[in-house]
C-alpha cells in the first residue's frame, strides 16, 4: 500500500512512474485500480532470469531514480546497475524491523549498491546506525503518510449494518496480514478471557489463516469471531469497530493499519515493536502491552470496554497526533526531496 499510494501521489504531481513487479503479486493485481502503470517481470526471486530482465528494462527506459522496497528487488536492481556500469541512483526503502545481516555482501549493498536508504520509522534508522554501523548521512526516516480525510470516524451503526456485523457487541478488530508476528493468536487468546459481549473481527489474509481459524475453533470462539479475508477498502471495517488491537511481536516499522485506525479515532492497544512507539504513546494515544502477553492484552482491552471516556480520549488524541505528524502530503514532500537530491534534478 505504501508503494502504490506513493506512486499514485507522484503521478498526480506530474512525475512519470512505472512499477515493475511479479505478475503473481498482490501489488500487480492492485496497481490498475490505483492508476499506476505496472510491468509484470520475473523478480519474485533472486534468479539470473530476473536479473537479465531488469538489465534490459533499465537499458530500454533509463529512469532518473530506481526505488526498491524489499531484499530481492534491491539486489536485482543493484547488480543490474553494476552490470550496466552507469550511475543511476538507487533508493532502498525498508518497511520492517528485521535485522540486516552484518556481512560483506550486505555492507556492499547498503553502502555501495544503494545511494540512499529510507526507513519508515526513526527506530529503524537508529538500529541501522547502531547495529550495522551505517553512516547517518546515507539514511532518512520517512514514515508512511495516510490521508486523514479518507480515514476518519464514521457512523458505527450504519457500518455494521452494511457489513453484517452485530450491533449489540463491543467489537475489537485487527487489520493485518495473517502472519505469526502480527500477534493475532495472542489476540484470540485475549478475547477468550473477555465476556461473551466482546467480539473479534480479523481483517486480512495470509499463510497463518488456517492456524488462526483452528485456534478460534479450539477455544470455541467461532460465534463471536469474524474472518473477513482481504479487503481492498478497510475504511468501513475500521469505522464499525469499538477498539483496535495490533499485538505485533516482530518485523514492524510504523504500521499503516495502526495509523489508519488512529486516524479513524479508534482507541488502540498495541506493543512497542519496531517504530510503533513513535505513534503509540502509553496512556496518551494508545495503551501499550508487552509483546506475546495475552493476559496483559486482555486486561487493557477490558479497560477500554469498561471505560467509554478513556476510549473517547485516546481515540481523539490518536487522530490529532497522526493528522499532524503523518500526513500523506508530508510523506510525498520528503520522498520527492530525496529523489531530487539523489538524481541531481532540482
Amino acid at each position: 500500500m505504501r508503494v502504490l499510494s506513493e506512486a499514485k501521489g507522484f503521478i498526480d504531481r506530474g512525475h512519470k512512474v512505472a512499477l515493475a513487479c511479479p505478475a503473481e503479486s498482490r501489488i500487480y493485481e492492485e496497481a490498475a485500480g490505483w492508476g499506476v502503470p505496472a510491468l509484470a517481470v520475473p523478480i519474485g526471486k533472486k534468479r539470473l532470469r530476473g536479473l537479465k530482465v531488469v538489465v534490459e528494462l533499465l537499458k530500454s527506459a533509463p529512469p532518473d531514480v530506481v526505488s526498491t522496497h524489499s531484499s530481492t528487488d534491491t539486489w536485482l536492481a543493484a547488480v543490474a546497475l553494476l552490470v550496466l556500469g552507469w550511475p543511476r541512483p538507487l533508493v532502498r526503502t525498508r518497511h520492517n524491523s528485521a535485522p540486516v545481516a552484518r556481512n560483506f555482501l550486505s555492507r556492499w549493498l547498503y553502502l555501495r549498491g544503494t545511494t540512499r536508504i529510507v526507513t519508515t520509522g526513526e527506530a529503524l534508522k537508529s538500529e541501522l546506525i547502531r547495529r550495522n554501523g551505517y553512516p547517518e548521512a546515507r539514511l532518512d526516516s520517512v514514515p508512511t503518510g495516510i490521508d486523514a480525510n479518507r480515514f476518519r470516524p464514521g457512523d458505527r451503526i450504519a457500518a455494521r449494518a452494511a457489513l453484517g456485523l452485530p450491533a449489540d457487541k463491543t467489537l475489537v478488530g485487527i487489520v493485518a496480514r495473517l502472519h505469526r508476528w502480527k500477534g493475532q493468536r495472542f489476540l484470540i487468546e485475549a478475547i477468550e478471557r473477555l465476556p461473551e459481549s466482546v467480539g473479534l473481527v480479523i481483517v486480512g489474509e495470509g499463510p497463518f489463516q488456517g492456524a488462526l481459524e483452528a485456534e478460534v475453533d479450539r477455544r470455541r470462539l467461532r460465534q463471536r469471531t469474524w474472518f473477513t479475508g482481504y479487503q481492498r477498502d478497510v475504511v468501513p471495517w475500521l469505522q464499525a469497530l469499538d477498539i483496535f488491537a495490533l499485538p505485533s511481536h516482530g518485523d514492524e516499522g510504523v504500521p499503516q493499519a495502526l495509523l489508519q485506525a488512529m486516524l479513524t479515532g479508534l482507541p488502540c492497544v498495541t506493543t512497542h515493536v519496531g517504530s510503533i512507539a513513535e505513534i503509540a504513546m502509553h496512556e496518551k494515544t494508545a495503551l501499550i502491552v508487552p509483546a506475546r502477553d495475552a493476559p496483559a492484552l486482555a486486561a487493557s482491552i477490558r479497560r477500554l470496554v469498561d471505560d467509554q471516556a478513556l476510549r473517547g480520549r485516546l481515540g481523539e488524541a490518536a487522530r490529532t497526533h497522526c493528522s499532524e505528524k503523518y500526513s500523506f502530503e508530508t510523506m510525498l514532500d520528503r520522498m520527492e526531496m530525496i529523489y531530487r537530491q539523489v538524481s541531481g534534478k532540482r
